[in-house]
């Protein structure tokens, strides 16, 4: 059997009905490609499997009995699949008009690119402006914030300028959002797909890099929309503060393997100095944040910078904090239910 122009691979955690909202955009849009769609649950049981049984049965469905988070996961999935490119697609996502035509169009017809995102759009249809990024550095990432990013979005520090262009021709960017990534699968072959050295966050830029250092080309593809709801795999609120740690752990597990040690110890530090410094904004706010937002309002970013202080001096670590050299995830026994590919 010909190999499919196309696998479609997307990762579920407690996101039953994102994924049937997404598969529903997906399998409603027509398109002359042959595809095939892969979803793996990482271990949540919300009982996508019976929806997808039900409703999706010409998706191809792995249950896994433990999480093997978004990279292990994603992994598996790309060792199942058989497509002459690979779409790794977030179960929050939904398929606006032909873009995934025009994902796959714009990869093979650039010789150079070996990765192409689309525009994401939030939930009230605005631009997502981190869909396109620059690569993580102690600069960027010490100065990040809402705020700033707002006021100065064509800030060489961001590396989200193409977002800003009247073009519709694909741009070549430093890194797009893992929600939606697109890439030859001689390219991911190539670089061994996604590292495992991280559990959650961080490797989508992994992967931007070792595709760029293999000699490969990334592209934004702002004739490509996809609405992509954000959080919609956060079940718990109560999982912010963790994920905000999980975040710059991720960080800098990134920096200690493309910038060595020494660089990644001093991101942790230049987060003692950041964090204190928003702590003490945050007090001197505090009640202007209580009169807007009520006291779990103000509270709130107060706890986030606290944990993230406490983490940077060692004294926070996280449920999941592991030596820099142990990978992230390992595999377990996953259950594959295989369906078709799917011609259009």
């Amino acid at each position: 059997m010909n190999s499919p122009d196309l696998s479609i691979i997307i990762i579920n955690w407690k996101s039953r009905d994102f994924v049937g909202q997404c598969l529903a955009t997906l399998f409603g849009n027509n398109t002359t490609l042959i595809y095939e769609v892969i979803v793996v649950d990482n271990a949540s049981f919300d009982g996508i499997a019976g929806m997808l049984a039900s409703e999706f049965p010409q998706v191809t469905f792995i249950q896994c009995e433990h999480n093997l988070g978004f990279a292990g996961a994603n992994n598996l999935a790309f060792a199942r699949s058989r497509g002459r490119n690979v779409l790794f697609l977030n179960p929050d996502t939904e398929i606006v008009g032909d873009a995934i035509q025009v994902l796959v169009s714009t990869l093979e017809r650039l010789p150079d690119a070996g990765m192409v995102g689309a525009r994401l759009l939030n939930s009230d249809l605005s631009l997502q402006t981190t869909c396109v990024t620059s690569v993580p550095g102690l600069l960027n990432q010490t100065l990040n914030s809402h705020h700033l990013r707002t006021a100065f979005p064509r800030w060489k520090l961001w590396g989200m300028r193409a977002l800003f262009e009247s073009s519709k021709q694909p741009v070549q960017v430093q890194a797009i959002s893992g929600a939606c990534m697109l890439a030859r699968r001689g390219v991911l072959n190539r670089v061994g797909a996604f590292s495992t050295q991280y559990f959650m966050y961080a490797e989508d830029m992994d992967l931007c890099v070792k595709i760029t250092q293999a000699g490969s080309a990334i592209y934004y593809v702002p004739e490509a929309s996809i609405i992509h709801h954000g959080g919609g795999s956060s079940a718990r609120r109560q999982e912010s503060d963790f994920s905000s740690l999980m975040i710059r752990e991720s960080l800098m597990r990134f920096f200690a393997l493309h910038r060595g040690r020494a660089y990644a110890a001093s991101y942790r530090a230049s987060l003692v100095v950041a964090s204190a410094l928003r702590i003490l904004f945050l007090l001197i706010v505090f009640p202007i944040l209580f009169n807007r937002r009520g006291f779990s309002g103000a509270v709130q970013p107060l706890r986030k910078w606290f944990n993230i202080f406490l983490w940077s001096v060692g004294l926070r670590p996280t449920a999941l904090s592991r030596s820099l050299d142990e990978p992230a995830a390992s595999a377990v026994r996953c259950d594959i239910t295989d369906a078709p590919v799917i011609p259009q």
